[in-house]
């Protein structure tokens, strides 16, 4: 399922009456399209009188790119309310995710028949919902080594980047051969797009396989041409 205002804002006064006394107000709730992280408990922080930090302006956000079952929604959801609770009371812990947190969600767990980790291990299947789907056209640079290893990366579309790559990573002793493409295949929206001289090793089979149909280019160091 995939969270709505009115379901978190629901579920945060059940689990705050049933776990935490009813003792924590009410607070705002965002959702959220991110990439990194399932939920977070976000605020504010100012130093007062002889430099003590009060937190405040508190706000909860859920994530909804990922289509996780319920059960997984409601553990995230208490989850951020444990920060939630150790923040808003002033409560000193060693970590984000210290003893303190820890002892809660131990009993939280313990009392209540919940499966609250530290981190949420996700599925393949909830992974790839993070993924990029949108088609987009992507320079390749396949890099081959002398030793059989095989590697990509993806570079940007902009000449000068594209001739830093090849020149600078053709000289390398290991490196055999650098062959450039341009694809459209969705697989490369998760490769860093950059002209940093790094190379991400794959099978060669995938390699080919993903990038069947692309289009192959000529480049001598000075100038990139299409294969015609």
């Amino acid at each position: 399922m995939k969270a709505t205002i009115p379901y978190i804002e629901q579920k945060f006064e059940e689990f705050n009456r049933k776990m935490f006394g009813g003792r924590l107000p009410k607070i705002p709730v965002e959702l959220s399209d991110a990439k990194t992280f399932l939920g977070q408990c976000v605020y504010k922080k100012r130093r007062k009188l002889f430099g003590k930090a009060e937190l405040y302006d508190f706000r909860l956000r859920i994530n909804i790119r990922i289509d996780l079952p319920e059960r997984d929604v409601e553990d995230t959801i208490i989850h951020e309310m444990i920060h939630y609770y150790i923040g808003y009371n002033r409560l000193e812990d060693t970590s984000a995710h210290g003893p303190l947190f820890l002892a809660i969600m131990n009993e939280i767990n313990r009392k209540f028949g919940r499966n609250l980790t530290v981190s949420h291990k996700s599925t393949k299947e909830q992974r790839e919902q993070l993924q990029d789907k949108r088609s987009r056209h992507h320079v390749i640079a396949v890099v081959t080594f002398h030793d059989g290893r095989t590697g990509i990366k993806v570079l940007p579309r902009v000449l000068r980047s594209i001739l830093h790559y090849y020149n600078n990573v053709l000289v390398n002793g290991e490196v055999l051969s650098i062959q450039l493409y341009m694809s459209n295949n969705v697989f490369f929206n998760r490769y860093p797009n950059s002209s940093a001289l790094k190379v991400y090793f794959l099978d060669a089979d995938e390699i080919n396989r993903q990038l069947e149909g692309a289009e192959k280019m000529v480049c001598d160091g000075r100038t990139i041409k299409r294969n015609q």
